[in-house]
């Protein structure tokens, strides 16, 4: 995979306000990149979202390894501790997400999961400098129409639709493992921790692809653009404008019509 190229494909067609970000899952025993800085570097632990918030906004390598992960929630998704049966039961979602334990249990059981010791840590970087011969997942944040052109390429070639599900919590779920367990694209809705711990913004979105789909996404950006489908969205501009009467009440002073259109 050129990353380079990649990057410069989804800034030149997509312009994201921030960089594209490469995530690799590690594997008990695989080593992070030299260079690679810690949430424990830097006198801290840090959430999966915390995580790719820095990379993209900052510009940083980051590793998270469990012993550097603040969020209990995040650390089951991820498969880095195990799912007790407080989280399996609701409790973490009752009375915050849902009204009844049952709801929460309903809750709990469909946010996406690695196995339990699959992975030992997660690296993320800005994709331009991702040192991995293949990310395992591409996140782009933008707005809803940036968003928009990524999900219009994914399906320029398979045509369709794009199916994404939704909870309005642990969004780092959807990025990381449903992106890697499905092989398919994802558009994210940023969660609620999201927001208050990765700060990512009201108007952001994002999509994820795994490494399976890139080519694909990249070759329906290139062709939706040549196809006039672009961001920034074309706005029709060929048009007379209605102003205001007392706007139009000049033409007449200047013993003119105001223009018309044939």
């Amino acid at each position: 995979m050129d990353v380079k190229a990649i990057t410069e494909m989804i800034e030149n067609y997509v312009r994201p306000a921030t960089f594209p970000v490469g995530i690799k899952m590690l594997k008990p025993g695989e080593p992070l990149p030299p260079k690679t800085r810690t949430p424990t570097d830097l006198g801290s632990r840090f959430a999966t979202c915390q995580t790719i918030n820095v990379v993209r906004r900052y510009g940083w390598s980051i590793g998270l390894a469990a012993d550097a992960h603040s969020c209990p929630l995040g650390l089951v998704a991820l498969g880095f501790k195990p799912n007790v049966e407080y989280l399996q039961e609701g409790h973490a979602c009752e009375g915050m997400y849902t009204e009844t334990l049952e709801a929460g249990a309903r809750t709990e059981a469909a946010v996406p999961k690695f196995e339990l010791g699959k992975y030992a840590s997660l690296f993320a970087s800005p994709l331009k400098t991702h040192p991995f011969e293949s990310p395992d997942v591409i996140a782009v944040f933008g707005n809803s129409a940036q968003v928009m052109r990524l999900v219009q390429a994914s399906l320029y070639k398979r045509g369709g639709y794009l199916n994404s599900s939704f909870s309005g919590r642990l969004d780092c779920a959807d990025i990381v493992v449903k992106t890697m367990q499905t092989s398919d694209c994802q558009v994210i809705l940023p969660c609620t921790g999201d927001r208050m711990f990765g700060q990512t913004q009201d108007e952001e979105m994002a999509f994820s692809m795994p490494a399976s789909k890139v080519d694909e996404v990249m070759a329906g950006l290139e062709a939706t653009h040549k196809g006039g489908i672009r961001y920034p969205v074309t706005t029709f501009m060929n048009y007379t404008a209605k102003f205001p009467a007392k706007y139009e009440a000049v033409w007449e002073m200047w013993g003119e019509k105001k223009p018309t259109t044939k």
